[in-house]
């Protein structure tokens, strides 16, 4: 498991009324360590009132600008949204853990490629959408951007200079809920917006693949209409940054215990926990320290492989059935099934 690096604050840059991004400084000799790809995310890790916390938050920067930046919106009732958009000031350190992630983009042939997102889900839009147009001077992008008004919107300024900078090549639609702006789309993205743009504003264009990040409903309203437009499943890639919570049914199915061995950084740990339990949640009560993030199978951070035993999922908005047939599990979503199981953090 990659550690994380204590990384001091470059530059805290006001977004919005409730958002800020962060820039951090990262010295030379951990340069490769925080190389990313287009729409990766890094967690950060920060003690609050005793307790640690982590989060998961989006690269908004291209990997080209040598920056490593994130954007991060106050959310209701947050601990440490609220805590970095109040108290975060440059010349603060943070623990940083190293840049993953699979939303991403990496450059072939010339592409046409479009995105819709949603609030703060235009994190990771921002560095595949520069990434896309510098990459090749044939390839378009198309942005679908909704959010409450203008002065909420997350990188106006930037997407405005990226219009300037790319002309013709870029293109923005603004959808917002609580403004009539001239031009902008009123209301949320939904199934109207998608049929809008693929029928009538960009009729007759075939995109190359299309990028969603926001709420879990977005998400599955913005895929089933394209799929309904003929979009090949392939071709739709998506990131949740929050998730409608599940009821965890299947715990209350299970009976007994399994023995558990856990594979982490080439040592082995063994224990024993109640299948009732998720597997993350043992481990780290062994005191473990076994890579997480946002433990509601957002994020990619706790996956392992399963190399002995059964385990089962409450759910999953991640792994592809090909590397569920692997042994692939996300261990915060994961109940034991058998007696015993092995879990390999190395071999992913």
């Amino acid at each position: 498991m990659s550690e994380s690096h204590a990384l001091k604050i470059a530059a805290v840059d006001k977004l919005t009324p409730n958002a800020v991004a962060l820039t951090f400084d990262i010295p030379e000799n951990l340069k490769e360590v925080y190389n990313f790809k287009a729409g990766q995310y890094i967690t950060l890790k920060h003690e609050l009132d005793g307790k640690e916390l982590r989060r998961a938050y989006s690269i908004s920067s291209p990997p080209s600008s040598g920056k490593l930046t994130v954007g991060i919106k106050k959310m209701e009732d947050g601990t440490f949204s609220v805590y970095a958009n109040e108290s975060l000031k440059a010349g603060d350190t943070m623990e940083v853990m190293p840049p993953e992630g699979r939303f991403v983009f990496e450059a072939t042939t010339p592409q046409k490629i479009a995105a819709f997102a949603a609030g703060s889900g235009i994190t990771p839009i921002m560095s595949i959408a520069q990434t896309v147009l510098e990459s090749d001077p044939e390839n378009t992008f198309v942005l679908v951007f909704g959010n409450q008004s203008p002065e909420e919107t997350m990188y106006f300024k930037e997407i405005q200079s990226i219009k300037e900078k790319y002309g013709e090549r870029f293109f923005v639609q603004y959808v917002y809920s609580r403004s009539n702006v001239d031009e902008a789309l009123f209301g949320r993205i939904e199934r109207s917006t998608v049929n809008f743009v693929l029928k009538n504003k960009f009729k007759g264009t075939t995109f190359d693949g299309f990028y969603l990040c926001g709420p879990e409903e977005m998400i599955h309203q913005v895929t089933d209409t394209l799929k309904e437009n003929g979009v090949a499943e392939d071709k739709i890639h998506f990131e949740l940054f929050t998730s409608e919570d599940t009821e965890d049914n299947l715990a209350e199915e299970l009976e007994g215990k399994t023995q558990v061995k856990v594979i982490l950084d080439d040592e082995t740990f063994t224990f024993v926990m109640d299948k009732k339990e998720l597997v993350l949640d043992a481990v780290l009560k062994q005191d473990i320290d076994a890579p997480y993030s946002c433990q509601g199978g957002v994020c990619s951070s706790c996956i392992a492989r399963l190399t002995e035993g059964k385990a089962e999922m409450v759910k999953n908005q991640i792994l592809t059935d090909g590397e569920i047939e692997e042994g692939f599990v996300l261990t915060c979503q994961s109940h034991p099934t058998t007696s015993k199981i092995t879990v390999d953090y190395d071999d992913v």
